[in-house]
């Protein structure tokens, strides 16, 4: 049994800690400085609870000290601070962010550790560039890859079209930092909210646009060897123009923390959620042009009599994947690992990443 730290105890924290416990494998911490979350899983078989400030680097010192391997679920303005430790201490390390400038520092941070580092475990990044670099891998060469992913509820009922599945924090930042991706060759930066387009996946008629940070590493795997990368997020259509309202004509790109309040008061969580996964590549194989896609609709569900949203699954079996691969010698042992370089067939045979089962029937429309 291998001793593992989960940092965060919200949503995803604790649905990590909760599969990671129930397979018996691994004896779970979870640190959070919030005691009503952590009170959610005192006294559940297989998992510790620690009150903890996790920006406070001697507590995550002694935290860390003879674990096998650290999971970050905290806020991305602390994966730094929580990279550095885990590289002093000696533990795996593995987080969620979405956040690019912090992914660029643990890439720096991988290259002198004594362990494995592997970002941007959920599902975009995460899952996103394993499907995308499988499908990539099937061509002699590539023209375009176009990957869209969103957590949407399943009744909308607001005029947003949406309810809040995950952190707040990381869908206001999605929305307000720089994109990467590749135009023409070129790596280049491009603004969140824009490039909007629709598509109908199964009949339901979606909008996707640019958001930051779910390409993960794919842009600097792939450059040079692709025309056209880029990854949006998916949304009902209508929601994009409301949030350039707020964002940008309401200035609260730079108010944040109003931003927030905002929509934690205005808008209702939901576990009636659906994950829609829409991958696209087109190239040449044996000198014809070819464009192969990958779709998937992933629910809400019970597990272990419990009622957990997609996002909420999606999330959390991604990165006890890459932990489970790794524990099982599946992975390397030490340095970076880019989502990218894990199989996408080797990830969904693992008990984890078998969440992630596709539906073969669906069906999309440009």
């Amino acid at each position: 049994m291998k001793d593992i730290v989960v940092l965060g105890a919200g949503k995803i924290g604790s649905t990590i800690a909760r599969l990671l416990a129930g397979s018996r494998d691994y004896a779970v911490t979870v640190a959070d400085r919030s005691k009503p979350h952590l009170d959610e899983l005192a006294g559940e078989s297989g998992i510790a609870t620690v009150l903890t400030d996790i920006s406070d680097q001697s507590a995550l010192e002694a935290l860390f000290a003879g674990k096998f391997a650290v999971l970050s679920a905290a806020p991305f303005h602390l994966t730094t601070t929580i990279a550095h430790v885990a590289a002093a201490a000696g533990v795996h390390y593995l987080d969620l962010t979405e956040d690019v400038a912090s992914t660029r520092e643990v890439k720096n941070i991988a290259a002198r550790a004594g362990t494995v580092f592997i970002p941007q475990c959920g599902l975009a990044p995460g899952f996103i560039s394993i499907v995308a670099n499988d499908l990539a891998k099937r061509f002699d060469t590539l023209d375009s890859v176009r990957m869209r992913v969103g957590a949407l509820p399943q009744f909308p009922s607001n005029a947003l079209n949406y309810n809040l599945t995950w952190s707040t924090d990381g869908v206001i930042n999605e929305y307000i930092e720089p994109c990467e991706a590749i135009v023409d060759g070129q790596l280049v930066e491009t603004r969140a909210l824009e490039e909007r387009e629709e598509f109908s996946l199964d009949g339901v008629r979606y909008e996707a646009f640019n958001t930051s940070g779910g390409l993960g590493t794919l842009c600097d795997s792939l450059q040079g060897k692709v025309r056209t990368l880029n990854y949006r997020t998916i949304r009902y259509p209508g929601h994009v123009a409301i949030m350039k309202i707020l964002l940008n004509d309401l200035g609260l790109r730079d108010r944040r923390d109003l931003l927030k309040d905002i929509l934690e008061n205005a808008l209702p969580s939901t576990s009636q959620d659906v994950v829609v996964i829409f991958v696209t590549v087109s190239g040449q194989i044996n000198g014809r042009a070819v464009q192969q896609t990958y779709a998937n609709k992933i629910y809400s569900q019970v597990i272990g009599g419990r009622l957990y949203s997609a996002i909420q699954v999606t999330t959390a079996a991604s990165i006890c994947a890459v932990l489970d691969m790794v524990a099982q010698g599946a992975l390397p042992a030490k340095g970076l690992i880019r989502q990218e370089e894990i199989g996408l067939d080797a990830f969904l045979s693992n008990r984890f990443g078998g969440y992630y089962a596709e539906q073969p029937s669906l069906r999309a429309v440009s």
